[in-house]
């Protein structure tokens, strides 16, 4: 199974967090790129092991948009 992660930074705090769109559960913070994405596998493989692992939506695209 491949998902789709997206990555932002929190203005506030300064940490990335990371997000699995379309499954609930899937999300987790860190402060490199890496370092969310092994949390996020993490994360994935705990919600599989015990059973809720779903999926409620698909992840299509990202877009960038020009504004002004």
């Amino acid at each position: 199974m491949i998902l789709n992660a997206v990555i932002e930074r929190d203005l506030q705090t300064g940490l990335l967090v990371g997000s699995v769109p379309g499954v609930p559960g899937a999300h987790t913070q860190g402060e490199t790129v890496e370092e969310v994405r092994q949390n996020l596998l993490e994360v994935i493989a705990l919600l599989r092991d015990e059973g809720a692992l779903q999926l409620e939506s698909e992840f299509i695209a990202t877009t960038s948009l020009a504004v002004g």
